[in-house]
């Protein structure tokens, strides 16, 4: 019994040996790795001396939490008019449009999806995606401005998903004749498509308050390679009203060569085509009324068109008929008055003009320069910027532009910057768009 107990102590003795060299290493590494982080200023090669070292070592923790707070205080709140923060896709958006009723906004985004968000109330927490401004907390147009940024976004109840067909990346979208259609721009390997989705059976008001999603929507009809190889640029429609237009919603696709066309927005049909003839387009858009095609290239000059309807409200042909001629440099965008009967360009030649575009073109009657605005916007070095997009207010007192992410409001009349944000968004804004009318905002509007 001896010689056993005496082999159980040796085993004990040796074991605890053992022990305690092995948790004296991870100790003594432990003591290292945390006087390593406590001292800082070791990363220093040229640390400058301190008399309290310990104060510096606890303002530097406190520095950086106050930092970070900051940091996520202004991702949080750009702008005093920043209103909502709207969430549900997870890639760049590319483009929007609010519906003509100003109820609906669609969305589309590099990850293959269109969204159709219904507005029961823009200021809802539940309700998420892009980023909104309550214009109407500044007097300057009781209305809500939308911008569309390079962001992530999570799902989230009250909106239409729509899973564009495989490969297809969406870039533009436009509604067609009401809030349950939409058609949209899609880029491909092989070219640009465009698809129109519209519901099966539309739905009364009453039912689709009823509802909790939007009704799935089917394709009513699709083009492909509606531009050969090029992408589509813009995609703008609205509804033409002008002399014996029927009121149906028609659609401009621009491509990123030279060439424009008309769709009619509820069929599909081509209703015309134009060639700009000069450098690659920058962009088009149509007038409201439906009556004037203007588009911008790499050069100085607008070219715009008129489109003629028959009497029986079809597209009978498309004429160019007007050219301004006045900037320097490229012009970089251009918007139509509400009434159609001005247009507004930006360009590179640090100017705004505002254009008269009502004349007799049919006399050789040239379109008049009404104004020429400085832009107010300029680099750290006190170089001029140009406006990458322009968006008029329906009430045509108020201009939207934009530069990267920075966002600038102006008197339409005079040039004079209402007000700014730096950093409207994080990333560059690739759209933007004043809501048609009026939407609910909680208790107010």
């Amino acid at each position: 019994m001896d010689a056993a107990l005496l082999i159980i102590l040796l085993s004990v003795i040796i074991g605890a040996l053992i022990a305690f060299i092995v948790f004296g290493s991870y100790f003594r590494k432990r003591k290292s790795e945390i006087e390593s982080i406590a001292r800082p200023e070791s990363l220093n090669p040229n640390p400058k001396p301190s008399s309290k070292p310990s104060t510096t070592k606890k303002s530097q923790p406190k520095s950086h939490s106050h930092s970070h707070t900051a940091d996520k205080d202004v991702a949080k709140k750009h702008h005093p008019l920043d209103l909502n923060t709207l969430k549900g896709h997870s890639d760049a958006v590319t483009g929007l449009c609010f519906s003509p009723d100003g109820h609906s906004l669609a969305t589309a985004c590099g990850d293959g999806v269109v969204r159709i968000f219904r507005l029961d109330d823009i200021s809802s927490k539940s309700f998420k995606y892009g980023s909104l401004l309550n214009l109407s907390q500044h007097n300057y147009y009781r209305c809500i401005f939308m911008i569309a940024i390079d962001c992530i976004f999570p799902n989230l109840p009250r909106f239409l998903r729509i899973n564009m067909p495989a490969g297809g990346h969406p870039k533009a979208v436009v509604f067609a004749d009401n809030a349950s259609s939409v058609v949209v721009a899609s880029q491909t390997l092989t070219g640009a498509s465009l698809y129109l989705y519209g519901e099966e059976k539309p739905k009364t008001t009453e039912e689709q308050k009823q509802q909790a999603k939007l009704p799935l929507p089917e394709i009513k009809w699709q083009h492909h390679k509606v531009h050969d190889k090029r992408a589509i640029l813009t995609l703008v429609g609205t509804k033409a009203t002008y002399g014996t237009a029927d009121g149906s919603t028609i659609i401009a696709s621009c491509s990123e060569g030279t060439d424009i066309i008309l769709w009619h927005g509820k069929t599909g049909k081509i209703l015309g085509n134009v060639d700009t003839n000069q450098l690659k387009n920058t962009m088009a858009t149509i007038s409201p009324n439906g009556r004037f095609i203007a588009a911008a290239a790499f050069t100085a000059d607008v070219k715009v068109w008129e489109i003629v309807y028959s009497k029986d409200g079809s597209v009978k042909e498309i004429l160019r008929v007007m050219q301004l001629k006045g900037h320097k440099s490229a012009v970089t965008w251009l918007c139509f008055s509400p009434n159609s009967e001005q247009i507004i360009t930006a360009s590179k030649d640090g100017s705004i003009r505002i254009w008269n575009i009502n004349v007799r073109y049919h006399l050789d009657e040239d379109p008049k320069t009404l104004k020429v605005l400085p832009i107010p916007l300029s680099d750290s070095n006190g170089t001029t910027l140009h406006y990458d997009r322009l968006c008029l207010s329906p009430d045509g007192t108020i201009l939207a532009a934009t530069h990267g992410s920075t966002l600038q409001w102006l008197c339409a009349e005079t040039g004079q910057v209402l007000d700014m944000a730096d950093r409207a968004h994080d990333s560059e804004i690739t759209d933007l768009a004043w809501a048609p009318t009026t939407i609910p905002i909680g208790k107010f509007f």
